[in-house]
């Protein structure tokens, strides 16, 4: 029965954040973790400095299904079926062994996976303290007067024989991405409530809303549902990469990309359980995860009182919506996936709380035709409109650029190149100098006050609002407020 548990589809990372949702429920104001690199000796300490357990609390936490899931638990209890630690520790090592102190009293316990195996009666052996020579292990890990260490040994789901020791620093790194994401509300607790360690270092939050940015569109928090259904949603749209700096861009991606972080975050107690999900929504077929929607972003929080109805798994990674909420989420998501959508099309524009997508002149404009659709140049655009009115032919010669244009653009080769790299194209002036924006700016600055008859503040207020100078607002504001000597 162990051997086939530990197929239950941990990850390191997966395995790791039970471990830690264990020392959350035990009070710990800090958690560390040590990876120690020894080839097919490594190992892997989690220690915290939680309440402890006694004899009696350590014996009945090492046993399986130590707890039924249908008990009543603590809103702030972040278990359920009384397996994680056993599980997510067989899942990744052969040999699990816990210490823990409490009120000055100590106990050890381990599990050992190749004790059981090479039992010839098959009895189950929880072993009294350490493995030989492993009880330094313990003591390195940090332990205080109260408080317990989780120790992995054999880690054979993890090192292999063609293990590197650089391939151990990599699972580092993802165990870091991990962790930061799914306790990020704890690590945000002002005054260091709540603290974690990886190797020493300090691990950062990870906001996948990016709530500090003030261009990020939220909503406000809303209860969904009624009685032990009721669940409290906010919805996020991100700001187009041209309002992110690169590294804050990088970063606001996320473990797996920004596409794949785009959904629904299942929050358990403020401990996130599903990053990034459709829960399997939409009309007609469950909608995919696209380039489009890939700013849209919405928290769901629910008491670990309807576990069983949104059927959260047992590596807490999983989780399906009620029938009774799933059309007021699919109503929420599509309304954010609607936002998202506008904010991606038209780029950078502003995306406040303040701000409409609606009000902005674009240049190109999408239109389904009976010949399929095309995309065509609004000829009311301030720059097309001026050129189109000007006298002596030239507004028929522009309109046949125009037309040309329109006929040309190499839709699927723009599609392919942003597949394939990741990268879109560019555009508002990226990368120009503002001095060569200006010059255009003002070329068009001119045309409004002098030939369109608008007031000065008028034509700034027309550019705000016209792609691609709603991009540069301070170059805007900064054209001068009398036209004369231009």
């Amino acid at each position: 029965m162990v051997e086939a548990l530990r197929g239950l589809g941990y990850t390191t990372e997966t395995a790791l954040a039970d471990l830690v949702d264990n020392s959350i429920s035990a009070g710990a104001g800090r958690v560390f973790i040590h990876f120690h690199w020894s080839g097919l000796d490594s190992w892997i300490t989690i220690a915290d400095d939680g309440c402890g357990m006694t004899d009696a609390e350590l014996e009945s936490a090492m046993k399986l299904g130590d707890r039924n899931p249908l008990h009543h638990r603590s809103t702030s209890d972040l278990g359920r079926f009384g397996l994680g630690l056993k599980t997510a520790s067989f899942s990744q090592a052969r040999r699990l062994t816990v210490g823990s102190t409490k009120t000055g009293s100590a106990s050890c316990l381990r599990w050992d996976l190749d004790v059981l195996a090479n039992d010839p009666q098959g009895n189950w052996h929880l072993l009294e303290g350490a493995h030989e020579g492993s009880e330094s292990k313990l003591a390195q890990s940090g332990a205080k007067e109260s408080g317990t260490v989780v120790l992995w040994e054999v880690l054979d789901r993890i090192v292999s024989p063609a293990y590197k020791e650089q391939d151990f620093h990599d699972l580092v790194d993802r165990v870091e991405a991990h962790l930061s994401m799914v306790f990020h509300r704890f690590l945000d607790q002002s005054g260091g409530r709540f603290e974690l360690f990886i190797n020493d270092r300090p691990l950062k939050p990870w906001d996948p809303f990016l709530s500090a940015n003030a261009a990020t569109w939220r909503s406000p928090e809303a209860p969904m549902g009624s009685g032990s259904w009721k669940v409290t949603a906010q919805t996020f749209v991100l700001p187009h990469k041209d309002r992110l700096g690169e590294k804050a861009y990088l970063d606001a991606g996320g473990p797996e990309g920004w596409s794949s972080q785009q959904g629904f975050y299942v929050y358990r107690g403020r401990r996130l359980l599903v990053a990034g999900s459709w829960l399997g929504l939409g009309r007609g077929r469950s909608w995919s995860k696209d380039e489009a929607h890939r700013l849209a972003r919405i928290r769901l929080d629910i008491p670990n009182s309807t576990d069983a109805d949104w059927k959260i798994d047992v590596r807490k990674s999983s989780a399906h919506p009620p029938v009774i909420l799933r059309e007021q989420l699919t109503r929420l998501a599509e309304d954010a996936r609607d936002r998202a959508r506008k904010v991606f099309l038209h780029r950078a524009q502003s995306n406040s709380s303040t701000g409409r997508v609606e009000d902005l002149a674009s240049v190109w404009m999408s239109k389904e035709l009976a010949s399929g659709r095309r995309y065509r140049v609004d000829r009311n655009h301030p720059v097309i409109k001026s050129l189109l009115d000007e006298g002596g032919g030239l507004g028929e010669r522009v309109e046949v650029l125009l037309r040309v244009l329109e006929e040309t653009i190499p839709v699927q080769r723009i599609w392919l190149e942003a597949a394939e790299s990741g990268e879109h194209a560019k555009g508002g002036f990226t990368g120009e100098a503002d001095e060569s924006v200006k010059k255009i700016l003002l070329g068009l600055y001119r045309t409004l006050v002098l030939k369109s008859g608008m007031s000065p503040e008028m034509a700034k207020k027309k550019l705000l609002k016209t792609e691609p100078f709603d991009l540069h607002a301070d170059l805007v504001h900064g054209l001068p407020a009398e036209i004369n000597g231009m």
